[in-house]
């Protein structure tokens, strides 16, 4: 329960880096936080790794100077540019009757053995949808269920093995060699969503500065993951271009007037139709511009943006199927109107803008939604609410078991030397006895497979 990790969300726009570990009361603590422009980094994709390893570099120093904690594992974020997801199932008999986590890593094994991956593609997470024991209803988890058989179906997601490379070469610059990777998207469902939201199913649109990533998440499993190559930073080129300004002067247009459903028809309420802009070449030049024109401008962009997202999840098949919405985060969420206009293309779907849950220490505020994906990562290495999966090194991952004031207890107890304590420290023993099993991302060692099957033969693309 000591692990500490260091994760790294390497955005288009910004990197940021954190370590951290679980405190005594198995609650988040955070040791140390970075953040640095981001170079050499495109759409998720490293385009120059001489520049984004500087970047990695300098974000991981600026977080290691609070803390003398050594780094067991470092986390990091991958885009859903260069990633490829599939469904698989899987089969094992038990032998004994009764499911340890041997019989879960057999199963998950097997229905990633089951799946076709493409050759020049790595896997990244073998995530269960549900477990099924002896052919009862489905259940999330197995764990100490009687039985003869268990059965599971798994969503894969894999990513381009050249993409891991260079990210893998840019990491070990900065000394950084254990690494396990995290879908974008799968870490911003975990920052944003309750337990309501993921009971019911809900799909998260994280939008990004060039890109936007989406999912579909249901119980502890993603559903359906995809990708856009569009962000906030389009619009700011699309400003750039329509109205012939340098783009630093669209960035700040952007952010000062920027709205879907702001009036800005004469004798409005801001008293402000028209806005001065520099010439590009000639900045000395100064011309006027009408606020409802750079309007239309920024909604053409941000509708194109939502409709390509719908129209990938009516794909899917799964847009009907949103118990609880749809929930926007990500930088461009901040744009007044999204929700509005969200609401308009997604038509009888609950939609809601959220930022992540706050992670409490004296570094930084996560409590804002372009810190969706690195608070994902946290609550993926050290949440208590994660379920058995596989990881991008293909070992089984556990729940994080909060028994860590159990031993708090225990100390204080040790030391109360009253006979009437005895029978409550004898029974705390046997608790303790019980905890030894539970660590945090420990892998199984994997067992020789016994009376294994194979029920699924035939694996279905989602993309």
């Amino acid at each position: 329960m000591n692990n500490t990790f260091l994760a790294i969300d390497i955005g288009s726009s910004t990197i940021t880096a954190v370590i951290a570990k679980h405190d005594l009361e198995n609650n988040i603590n955070i040791l140390g936080t970075g953040i640095q422009k981001s170079n050499g980094i495109n759409k998720g994709l490293i385009i120059n790794i001489e520049e984004a390893s500087k970047s990695i570099k300098d974000a991981v120093s600026v977080a290691k100077r609070t803390t003398t904690e050594l780094v067991d594992t470092t986390v990091v974020s991958i885009s859903g540019s260069y990633s490829k997801s599939i469904r698989s199932s899987g089969s094992v008999n038990v032998p004994n009757g009764l499911i340890t986590e041997t019989e879960i890593n057999q199963v998950m094994q097997m229905a990633l053995y089951n799946a076709t991956i493409v050759p020049e593609y790595e896997v990244v997470h073998v995530v269960p949808i549900f477990f099924k024991v002896d052919d009862s209803i489905e259940v999330d988890n197995p764990l100490n269920m009687n039985g003869s058989r268990l059965e599971v179906s798994v969503y894969i997601v894999t990513a381009k093995r050249t993409a891991l490379t260079n990210i893998k070469s840019a990491l070990k610059i900065s000394g950084i060699e254990v690494v396990k990777f995290v879908l974008d998207s799968y870490a911003a469902a975990l920052a944003v969503l309750d337990d309501q939201q993921k009971k019911f199913g809900a799909i998260v649109i994280n939008l990004g500065s060039t890109t936007t990533e989406f999912v579909y998440y249901k119980g502890n499993s993603i559903i359906f993951n995809g990708f856009i190559p569009v962000g906030s930073n389009h619009i700011t080129n699309d400003l750039s271009v329509m109205l012939h300004t340098p783009p630093t002067a669209a960035e700040k247009i952007k952010l000062e007037y920027g709205s879907l459903v702001r009036n800005y028809s004469p004798n409005n309420d801001l008293g402000v139709t028209k806005v001065k802009i520099p010439r590009i070449g000639d900045e000395d030049s100064i011309s006027e511009v009408a606020l409802d024109y750079i309007q239309t401008i920024i909604h053409a962009r941000v509708e194109e943006v939502l409709v390509l997202v719908k129209n990938k999840l009516k794909k899917s098949g799964l847009i009907d199927n949103t118990g609880s919405g749809i929930v926007i985060t990500g930088g461009m969420s901040y744009l007044d109107g999204i929700k509005k206009l969200t609401e308009k293309i997604f038509e009888g779907i609950p939609i809601s803008v959220a930022n992540p849950k706050n992670i409490k220490n004296g570094f930084m505020s996560f409590d804002e939604a372009n810190m969706a994906t690195i608070v994902g990562l946290l609550f993926y290495s050290l949440g208590t609410n994660r379920s058995y999966q596989l990881d991008s090194s293909k070992k089984l991952i556990k729940p994080v078991k909060n028994e860590r004031v159990v031993e708090q207890q225990k100390i204080s107890l040790s030391n109360n030397n009253h006979t009437s304590e005895k029978p409550q420290v004898e029974q705390m023993k046997e608790h303790i006895q019980i905890k030894d099993n539970a660590t945090v991302l420990t892998p199984l060692t994997r067992d020789k497979k016994k009376g294994v099957s194979k029920f699924w033969g035939k694996v279905s693309e989602w993309f």
